[in-house]
């Protein structure tokens, strides 16, 4: 009868010796020496517009000295970043969009291909890794040829979407692909047209040799539930998309926001990099006043990956509304 409790006795007695020495006897046993990854998952996302699916894909990020670039004083954008919790340079997001409409697949833009350096250039891993291959895509829509955004044509020299039939605004094909600019390129005060206009030249040439290049003139519709919206001011011929099915919308505006943490509250601010800054600014309002007022999804080549949300009109300024995530397509 006195067994059972002088056994529990000296376990316990054990058992706090066994405490008492622990932190210095008992062997440490970690599960976090594994090395960290430091990688993201695949650049891809996607949602459902109607009966079309809709795949942004990154191809990667670039830091961009927005304090420099943007047409505002550097101290303001700076403390303006600083409030978003984004510092100088700005890490920015490159984005391209990819819709299948159940009958064709059409890529608006394609990324930087090599033109950008290490941190960009992802396109197409991210659209193999989102179950695509680029000899699937029928058609590609360019936004502007800013290497940025036709960089990812080509892969050394060799065209990369080797079925695809290329279309751009005929305004910026005749001033980027034209030896004209190049030749007057040292009057123009932007000093990255040359290198610009001998980028787009190279990505173009081949698919222009092979007939794969059809230019075509301002707004109006294009194929079924994609309609050009001329944009102009960011480049000579920038156009934005718009995609409607089943009544849904969405608009691809291309390069008509850079910094978004800077230009939602303050749309009158210009980058560097317009053309024509004043109609560049005309173009932002007139195509975000069209998607705010009409509910319209709106995609943006430089906003934060996947670059998805809404507008929501307040005052003279917007109110960016990132898309609600979804693991369900309807």
């Amino acid at each position: 009868m006195t067994t059972m409790p002088f056994t529990r006795t000296l376990h316990a007695s054990i058992l706090a010796a066994m405490l008492a020495l622990g932190a210095s006897t008992a062997p440490t046993v970690t599960y976090a020496a594994a090395p960290q990854v430091k990688t993201q998952a695949p650049g891809f996302y996607r949602a459902m517009l109607g009966d079309f699916e809709i795949t942004a894909l990154n191809d990667g990020t670039i830091d961009a000295p927005m304090d420099k670039l943007l047409n505002a004083p550097a101290a303001k954008t700076t403390a303006t970043l600083k409030r978003a919790f984004l510092g100088v340079p700005t890490e920015t997001s490159t984005n391209a969009y990819l819709v299948n409409t159940g009958t064709r697949l059409i890529l608006i833009d394609t990324g930087a291909g090599a033109f950008f350096g290490p941190t960009l250039g992802k396109l197409a891993a991210n659209l193999k890794a989102a179950g695509y291959l680029p000899e699937q895509v029928d058609d590609i829509f360019i936004t502007h040829m800013h290497p940025d955004h036709v960089g990812g044509l080509v892969a050394s020299g060799a065209i990369v979407f080797s079925n695809a039939t290329i279309h751009a605004d005929q305004r910026d094909a005749d001033y980027w692909l034209s030896q004209a600019t190049l030749d007057h390129a040292a009057t123009d005060a932007r000093s990255f047209v040359p290198e610009f206009v001998k980028d787009a030249m190279t990505v173009l040439k081949p698919y222009i040799a092979s007939g794969k290049f059809q230019p075509f003139q301002g707004s109006g519709a294009l194929l079924p539930g994609v309609t050009a919206i001329a944009s102009h001011g960011h480049t000579l011929g920038h156009t934005s998309y718009l995609i409607e099915s089943k009544g849904q919308k969405l608009i691809i505006a291309g390069d008509l926001i850079h910094a978004g943490a800077v230009q939602f509250a303050s749309p009158s601010v210009t980058i560097d990099f317009d053309t024509d800054k004043q109609a560049a600014a005309t173009s932002r309002a007139a195509v975000f006043g069209e998607a705010a007022s009409e509910g319209a999804l709106v995609a943006a080549a430089h906003l934060s990956f996947p670059g998805l949300g809404h507008l929501r009109a307040q005052g003279k300024a917007w109110v960016w509304v990132p898309l609600n995530y979804s693991t369900e397509l309807k």
